[in-house]
């Protein structure tokens, strides 16, 4: 009995030791994870600098493996949705419309603007407008969470505009690219589809249907998306090394300028119309960040010219570069929280609404 009672209390101890053991591994890899996300720009900084220097290093990284990392970070966005979480964006749509415009309108034409004012030939031109017509990257979420943004409303700013990239994507290009290079504006269409719809919708069933094994794998999901982020950009710019180094500043520079003014404009404009800081914060960041990697197989498999694929390849580093500076320099401006509730807020920060500011605009107010 005794005896009994000893072996017993030596599996409890052996497993208690066990079980200490493994939470104690557990949150050394979140803590790992948590910093090696973090530093996620300094990664891709370093694997361009490989994929510059030796892009024969990246030559396994095909076609089928990029659109499998592209569909993998889509997919570790779905697994966070639920189809509630498109009933809040139904319940507070402003914020949501305003970036939309950002996305789809204003990036668009600036990128134009900008591609001719620095006298880009019409592949490259092409290119540059591809890039100002996509999607808001996935990348934007994480950086909206170092900027002390709003995280959830950044994740449905990037569905929305994911899933609006599925038309006016294909009706950018062609509207503003027909008459410059070929556009296969279904093929766009049908590429979307696959890479970005299909597995968000993947996700979302997996997190209603199985949240047990979405729970489990929840945690590894950061360091996938890291991971796959990183190839993307290595085998994006090993696949056009050399003309990303011929072209020189000339492109470099609309390119910048896209992602920087890009995130400008996604901030101030917000402001101007009575958004509150955090909102404001959200939009540049997710205004300023392109799914550049998406953006550079949209080129390689629908555009007519090879050049067309390179200002994807320079976007999807300076595309980093500029969210994660627009997060740091944020992370450390603290927003302000009054101690007790202020009702003058209501007045300085009233809810967008666009009737009211149009009828401000353009009706006379009577004496």
């Amino acid at each position: 009995m005794i005896l009994a009672q000893a072996m017993s209390s030596t599996a409890l101890d052996t497993s208690d030791a066990e079980t200490t053991f493994g939470s104690k591994l557990f949150a050394t890899y979140i803590r790992a994870a948590s910093i090696a996300t973090t530093l996620f720009p300094l990664w891709t900084v370093l694997f361009t600098g490989m994929a510059l220097k030796s892009p024969s290093s990246f030559a396994w990284f095909t076609t089928e493996y990029f659109t499998a990392a592209l569909a993998a970070l889509m997919l570790s966005m779905g697994i966070t949705l639920k189809p509630e979480d498109f009933a809040k964006v139904a319940k507070r749509p402003n914020s949501v419309f305003i970036q939309f415009a950002l996305c789809y309108a204003m990036m668009p034409l600036l990128a134009l603007f900008l591609g001719k004012a620095c006298g880009l030939d019409s592949a490259l031109l092409a290119g540059v407008v591809l890039v100002g017509s996509i999607n808001g990257g996935q990348a934007s979420n994480l950086c909206t969470y170092i900027a002390k943004g709003n995280v959830a409303l950044s994740v449905l700013m990037t569905t929305a505009t994911t899933l609006g990239a599925i038309f006016m994507t294909p009706l950018l290009c062609k509207t503003l690219l027909g008459a410059i290079v070929p556009v296969d504006a279904v093929g766009i269409a049908m590429s979307t589809i696959q890479v970005v719809l299909a597995p968000i919708a993947v996700g979302m069933f997996l997190n209603k249907n199985f949240p047990k094994v979405v729970k489990a794998i929840l945690p590894f999901a950061p360091v996938v998306g890291v991971v796959s982020t990183c190839l993307l950009v290595a085998s994006a710019v090993a696949q056009v090394a050399e003309p990303i180094r011929n072209a020189g500043m000339s492109l470099q520079i609309p390119v910048l300028l896209l992602h920087l003014l890009g995130g400008l404009v996604g901030f101030i404009l917000p402001k101007l119309l009575g958004f509150g800081e955090v909102a404001c914060r959200t939009m540049a960041i997710e205004t300023s960040m392109k799914s550049s990697a998406f953006g550079f197989l949209l080129a390689k498999l629908h555009f007519g010219q090879y050049a067309a694929r390179v200002p994807s390849a320079v976007s999807v580093v300076w595309m980093a570069l500029t969210g994660s500076m627009l997060a740091v320099i944020w992370r450390y401006i603290p927003v302000p929280q009054p101690k007790v509730f202020d009702r003058s807020l209501l007045e300085k920060y009233p809810p967008f609404q666009p009737k009211k500011m149009l009828k401000n605009m353009f009706v006379e107010k009577e004496d």
